[in-house]
């Protein structure tokens, strides 16, 4: 296995894996080579008859498993941003692998008494630092969540339940991803597309012929809506695309996810009962800043009405334009004609102004320079895992290397949908190392030649991803725990929500915003007819956002008695409970394509993105109170929040960087709730 790419640390600068020289084939035995060496770290560790100290075991369990740890990374991105069907079935054998494996280590009664006994022989007397507390601490609470003080039959069915979970997650991933790219909308004639800008019909060209076929594709993304229901006009063409979009792993055939989500969460309410929680929301919540499940159901409940009571209203003005009903595949199309004619904002116009490497060079990264002093400069000598990712190398102000930005734009087959942020690295003082960060979007790619122009809400989720790679970037840490993102999930969408704030700051904008053909600066005047609109639309945008987080956590308080047999009957009840249930305003995810919650890690979680978001409008305040976009600002937002990574208690840090707790009624004002 000499010749395995995966197995020795990368040569390539910070570390970057040498993707050129990686085959499917090493992975499978990379990933047992790293099991096999973290098992006898570990062990080393379980076994040592010395007392058990910081160093012995906790400082050993930070440095175990680097050879897995660095496998897991590559074989994730690739298999989540440019997967086939060999990779696929890896992923599905390697589940249960990793789910045993994690379970020996947090399962093992010996390990657990050595944590334990640290715990509890005195910290505050210990004289260990802040951040090796709080690394005690977290490992004794992960272990006594992951089951590590059970009796030996009860582990032994959880680990069964571990097994199983991860195997279905997999599946619900791979028959999401199938049925998306099968759902996606043939168009013969070009008629049906009037609407679309050429860019946009060129990007659907190209898509036919990256299938094989003639004609137009329109390929969904992973919401609901999409992009196009806005602009398209025929009605039918609208509908067809929503349709599509709604039977995603609900029709009967072999890509179907529903038998997925019942087993996922009876399994899921048993686990949380054997672990001692009513439900698996419970469970997940005790390790999160919310605390409880209550205290998520209280403050969904308490937006909830509001924002119903915003759609309805919404939906009377829209019904008024239309002279009709409004269908789910009308929304967003009569929604722009009523900005367009309230505020005089037409989308399409934005678009030009949008060019993707202006809003990256000119807009994002300008943006990160004047905040942080850092700067990119990209490296296409080095190879990522696919030709559109590219590669920049990122530096501080005084020349220092930071570590690697890959960018992933664009929008294939084998990339599953949505947008996030993962990593390929990380840097901690413990094992030194660099840090590599990558951004995927699912941007249609225009045929060769074109530009790619971004809508106004891709612009903005590009930034929005690039404030997860500025806490993945920023973080200074001792322990691997705590490194980059790995922070509490209710909390790390606060940072990427906070950088969306740049997209029409106006320092910002007059750099990036300029027409792709004649240079032209965007207009004053739309730019603030824009800013006049951004409550417009809000009751549909944070009613079918709840509608998702609501449902999400009615599928994981359900007890571990209950017997559901209906996945459409279920979220029916659920969303009519919430007051949410609105044909025309569907769930921003439904259950058979609610990948956040069945495959994504966000299980119990989908709340996080509003609990952030009180966050992050508070934080916003602070920034229009204390210089914008300046360095002085920029710097205490990194050095006492995104530097932090999960090394203290976020709500602390946030503490700490605002001087008090957050308020909400920034949030409130901003999704007009007030």
């Amino acid at each position: 296995m000499t010749t395995n790419p995966l197995l020795v640390p990368s040569t390539l600068p910070h570390g970057l894996p040498p993707f050129a020289e990686i085959r499917d084939e090493h992975y499978v035995p990379a990933f047992e080579r790293g099991m096999a060496e973290q098992r006898a770290e570990v062990e080393a560790i379980s076994a040592d008859p010395s007392e058990p100290t910081f160093e012995n075991t906790f400082l050993s369990l930070e440095r175990s498993g680097q050879l897995l740890r660095r496998v897991a990374d590559v074989f994730f991105t690739k298999s989540s941003a440019d997967s086939n069907d060999e990779i696929s079935a890896i992923e599905e054998r390697l589940a249960p692998m990793l789910a045993a494996h994690h379970d020996a280590i947090r399962l093992d009664a010996r390990l657990f008494a050595r944590i334990r006994a640290v715990y509890t022989g005195g910290l505050e007397e210990s004289g260990l630092d802040a951040e090796s507390r709080y690394l005690v601490e977290r490992y004794h609470e992960e272990f006594l969540l992951a089951g590590a003080g059970l009796p030996e039959d009860a582990k032994e069915r959880l680990k069964e339940l571990n097994a199983e979970l991860s195997t279905l997650s997999t599946q619900f991933e791979k028959r999401l991803l199938a049925d998306t790219n099968d759902l996606a909308v043939h168009l013969t004639d070009a008629e049906e597309l009037d609407g679309l800008s050429p860019a946009e019909i060129s990007a659907a060209e190209q898509a036919a012929h990256d299938r094989g076929t003639g004609g137009y594709l329109l390929t969904l993304v992973l919401p609901t809506g999409h992009p196009y229901l806005a602009r398209l006009t025929r009605r039918d063409v609208r509908e067809r695309l929503m349709r599509a979009s709604r039977s995603r792993g609900a029709r009967g055939n072999e890509h179907d996810t529903r038998d997925l989500v019942l087993r996922i969460t009876a399994l899921r309410a048993e686990r949380a009962r054997l672990l001692g929680f009513r439900s698996h929301a419970a469970y997940v919540t005790a390790s999160q800043t919310a605390g409880t499940e209550e205290a998520v159901a209280d403050m969904l409940s308490r937006l909830a009405p509001a924002a119903a009571r915003n759609a309805r209203a919404e939906k009377a003005d829209l019904r008024e334009s239309a002279g009709t009903e409004i269908e789910s595949w009308d929304w967003a199309f009569y929604a722009d004609k009523v900005r367009a004619a309230r505020y005089e904002v037409d989308a399409d116009a934005m678009r030009p102004y949008f060019e993707a490497e202006r809003v990256l060079r000119d807009g994002v990264f300008f943006a990160a320079n004047r905040l942080y002093g850092i700067r990119f400069t990209e490296r296409s000598d080095l190879v990522a895992y696919h030709p559109d990712a590219r590669v920049f190398e990122v530096f501080e102000a005084d020349g220092t290397a930071i570590g690697l930005y890959i960018n992933d734009l664009y929008t294939r087959d084998s990339k599953r949908g949505g947008a996030w942020m993962n990593d390929l690295g990380q840097r901690t003082r413990l094992l030194g190392g660099s840090t590599i960060v990558v951004n995927n979007l699912n941007v249609p790619k225009p045929a060769e030649g074109e530009p790619t122009l971004l809508t106004y809400d891709e612009a903005g989720t590009l930034f929005h991803e690039f404030g997860h790679a500025l806490h993945g970037l920023f973080a200074e840490t001792t322990y691997p725990k705590f490194a980059g993102t790995n922070v509490f999930r209710d909390f790390v969408e606060f940072p990427s929500q906070v950088n969306e704030m740049w997209l029409l700051w106006p320092e910002v904008l007059d750099n990036y915003a300029r027409h792709h053909r004649t240079g032209e600066r965007m207009p004053a005047e739309l730019v603030d007819r824009i800013r006049a609109s951004e409550a417009f639309n809000q009751g549909f945008a944070t009613s079918e956002y709840l509608a998702a987080a609501m449902l999400d956590q009615a599928w994981h308080r359900i007890d571990a008695d209950a017997r559901i047999d209906s996945v459409e009957r279920f979220e029916a009840a659920a969303l009519s409970e919430a007051g949410l249930d609105d044909p025309a305003v569907p769930p921003r995810y439904s259950s058979s394509y609610f990948a956040h919650t069945f495959s994504g890690g966000y299980d119990a979680g989908y709340y996080s993105y509003i609990w952030s978001e009180v966050l992050d409008a508070d934080t916003v305040e602070w920034f229009k109170e204390n210089g914008g976009l300046s360095r002085d600002a920029g710097e205490r937002f990194r050095r006492r929040l995104l530097a932090v990574g999960g090394s203290k208690n976020p709500l602390a840090a946030y503490r700490d960087f605002r001087g008090r707790e957050a308020q909400i009624q920034p949030l409130l004002r901003r999704r007009g709730l007030d």
